[in-house]
C-alpha cells in the first residue's frame, strides 16, 4: 500500500509541476475533475435511493467529524481574524489598511535580509 501511495504521489507531483505552467488549463482541469466528482457522488445517491434529508444530515454529520464544515463555510482567515477581533476588510480606514501593508512590506525585507544572510553564510561553508 505504502508503495502504491508513492507511485501516486510522484505522478501528482510531476502533473502538478508541468500544469503549474498552464494556470488556465489547470484550473479548467480542476473545474473539470470536482464537477465530475460530484456528479458521481450525487449519481450514486440516486442510485442507492438516499433520501435528500438523509444525504443532508449525513454530508453535515461527516463534515462536522471531520471539521471541514467550519473551514469550508467561513474560511480560515475569517476564523482567525475573529479570533483575533480584527475588522473585517470593509470595515477598515484607508489608514489601517495602508499601515496593514507598510507592515506586511517591513516583513518581508527583513525575511530578505535574513534569507541573504543565511544564503551567504552557507556559500562561505
Amino acid at each position: 500500500m505504502k508503495h502504491i501511495s508513492k507511485v501516486f504521489d510522484r505522478f501528482e507531483d510531476r502533473v502538478r509541476g508541468a500544469l503549474s505552467h498552464y494556470p488556465l488549463v489547470y484550473a479548467f482541469l480542476g473545474g473539470v475533475g470536482i464537477v465530475s466528482f460530484w456528479r458521481g457522488v450525487w449519481e450514486s445517491s440516486d442510485m442507492l435511493r438516499i433520501a435528500p434529508p438523509v444525504s443532508l444530515v449525513g454530508g453535515l454529520l461527516l463534515m462536522m467529524a471531520s471539521g471541514i464544515l467550519v473551514t469550508e463555510f467561513l474560511g480560515n482567515r475569517i476564523i482567525i481574524s475573529g479570533l483575533k477581533g480584527e475588522k473585517k476588510l470593509e470595515e477598515k480606514t484607508i489608514k489601517e489598511i495602508e499601515e496593514e501593508e507598510r507592515f506586511t512590506d517591513e516583513l518581508k525585507r527583513r525575511l530578505d535580509g535574513i534569507e541573504a544572510l543565511l544564503r551567504k553564510k552557507s556559500d562561505s561553508l
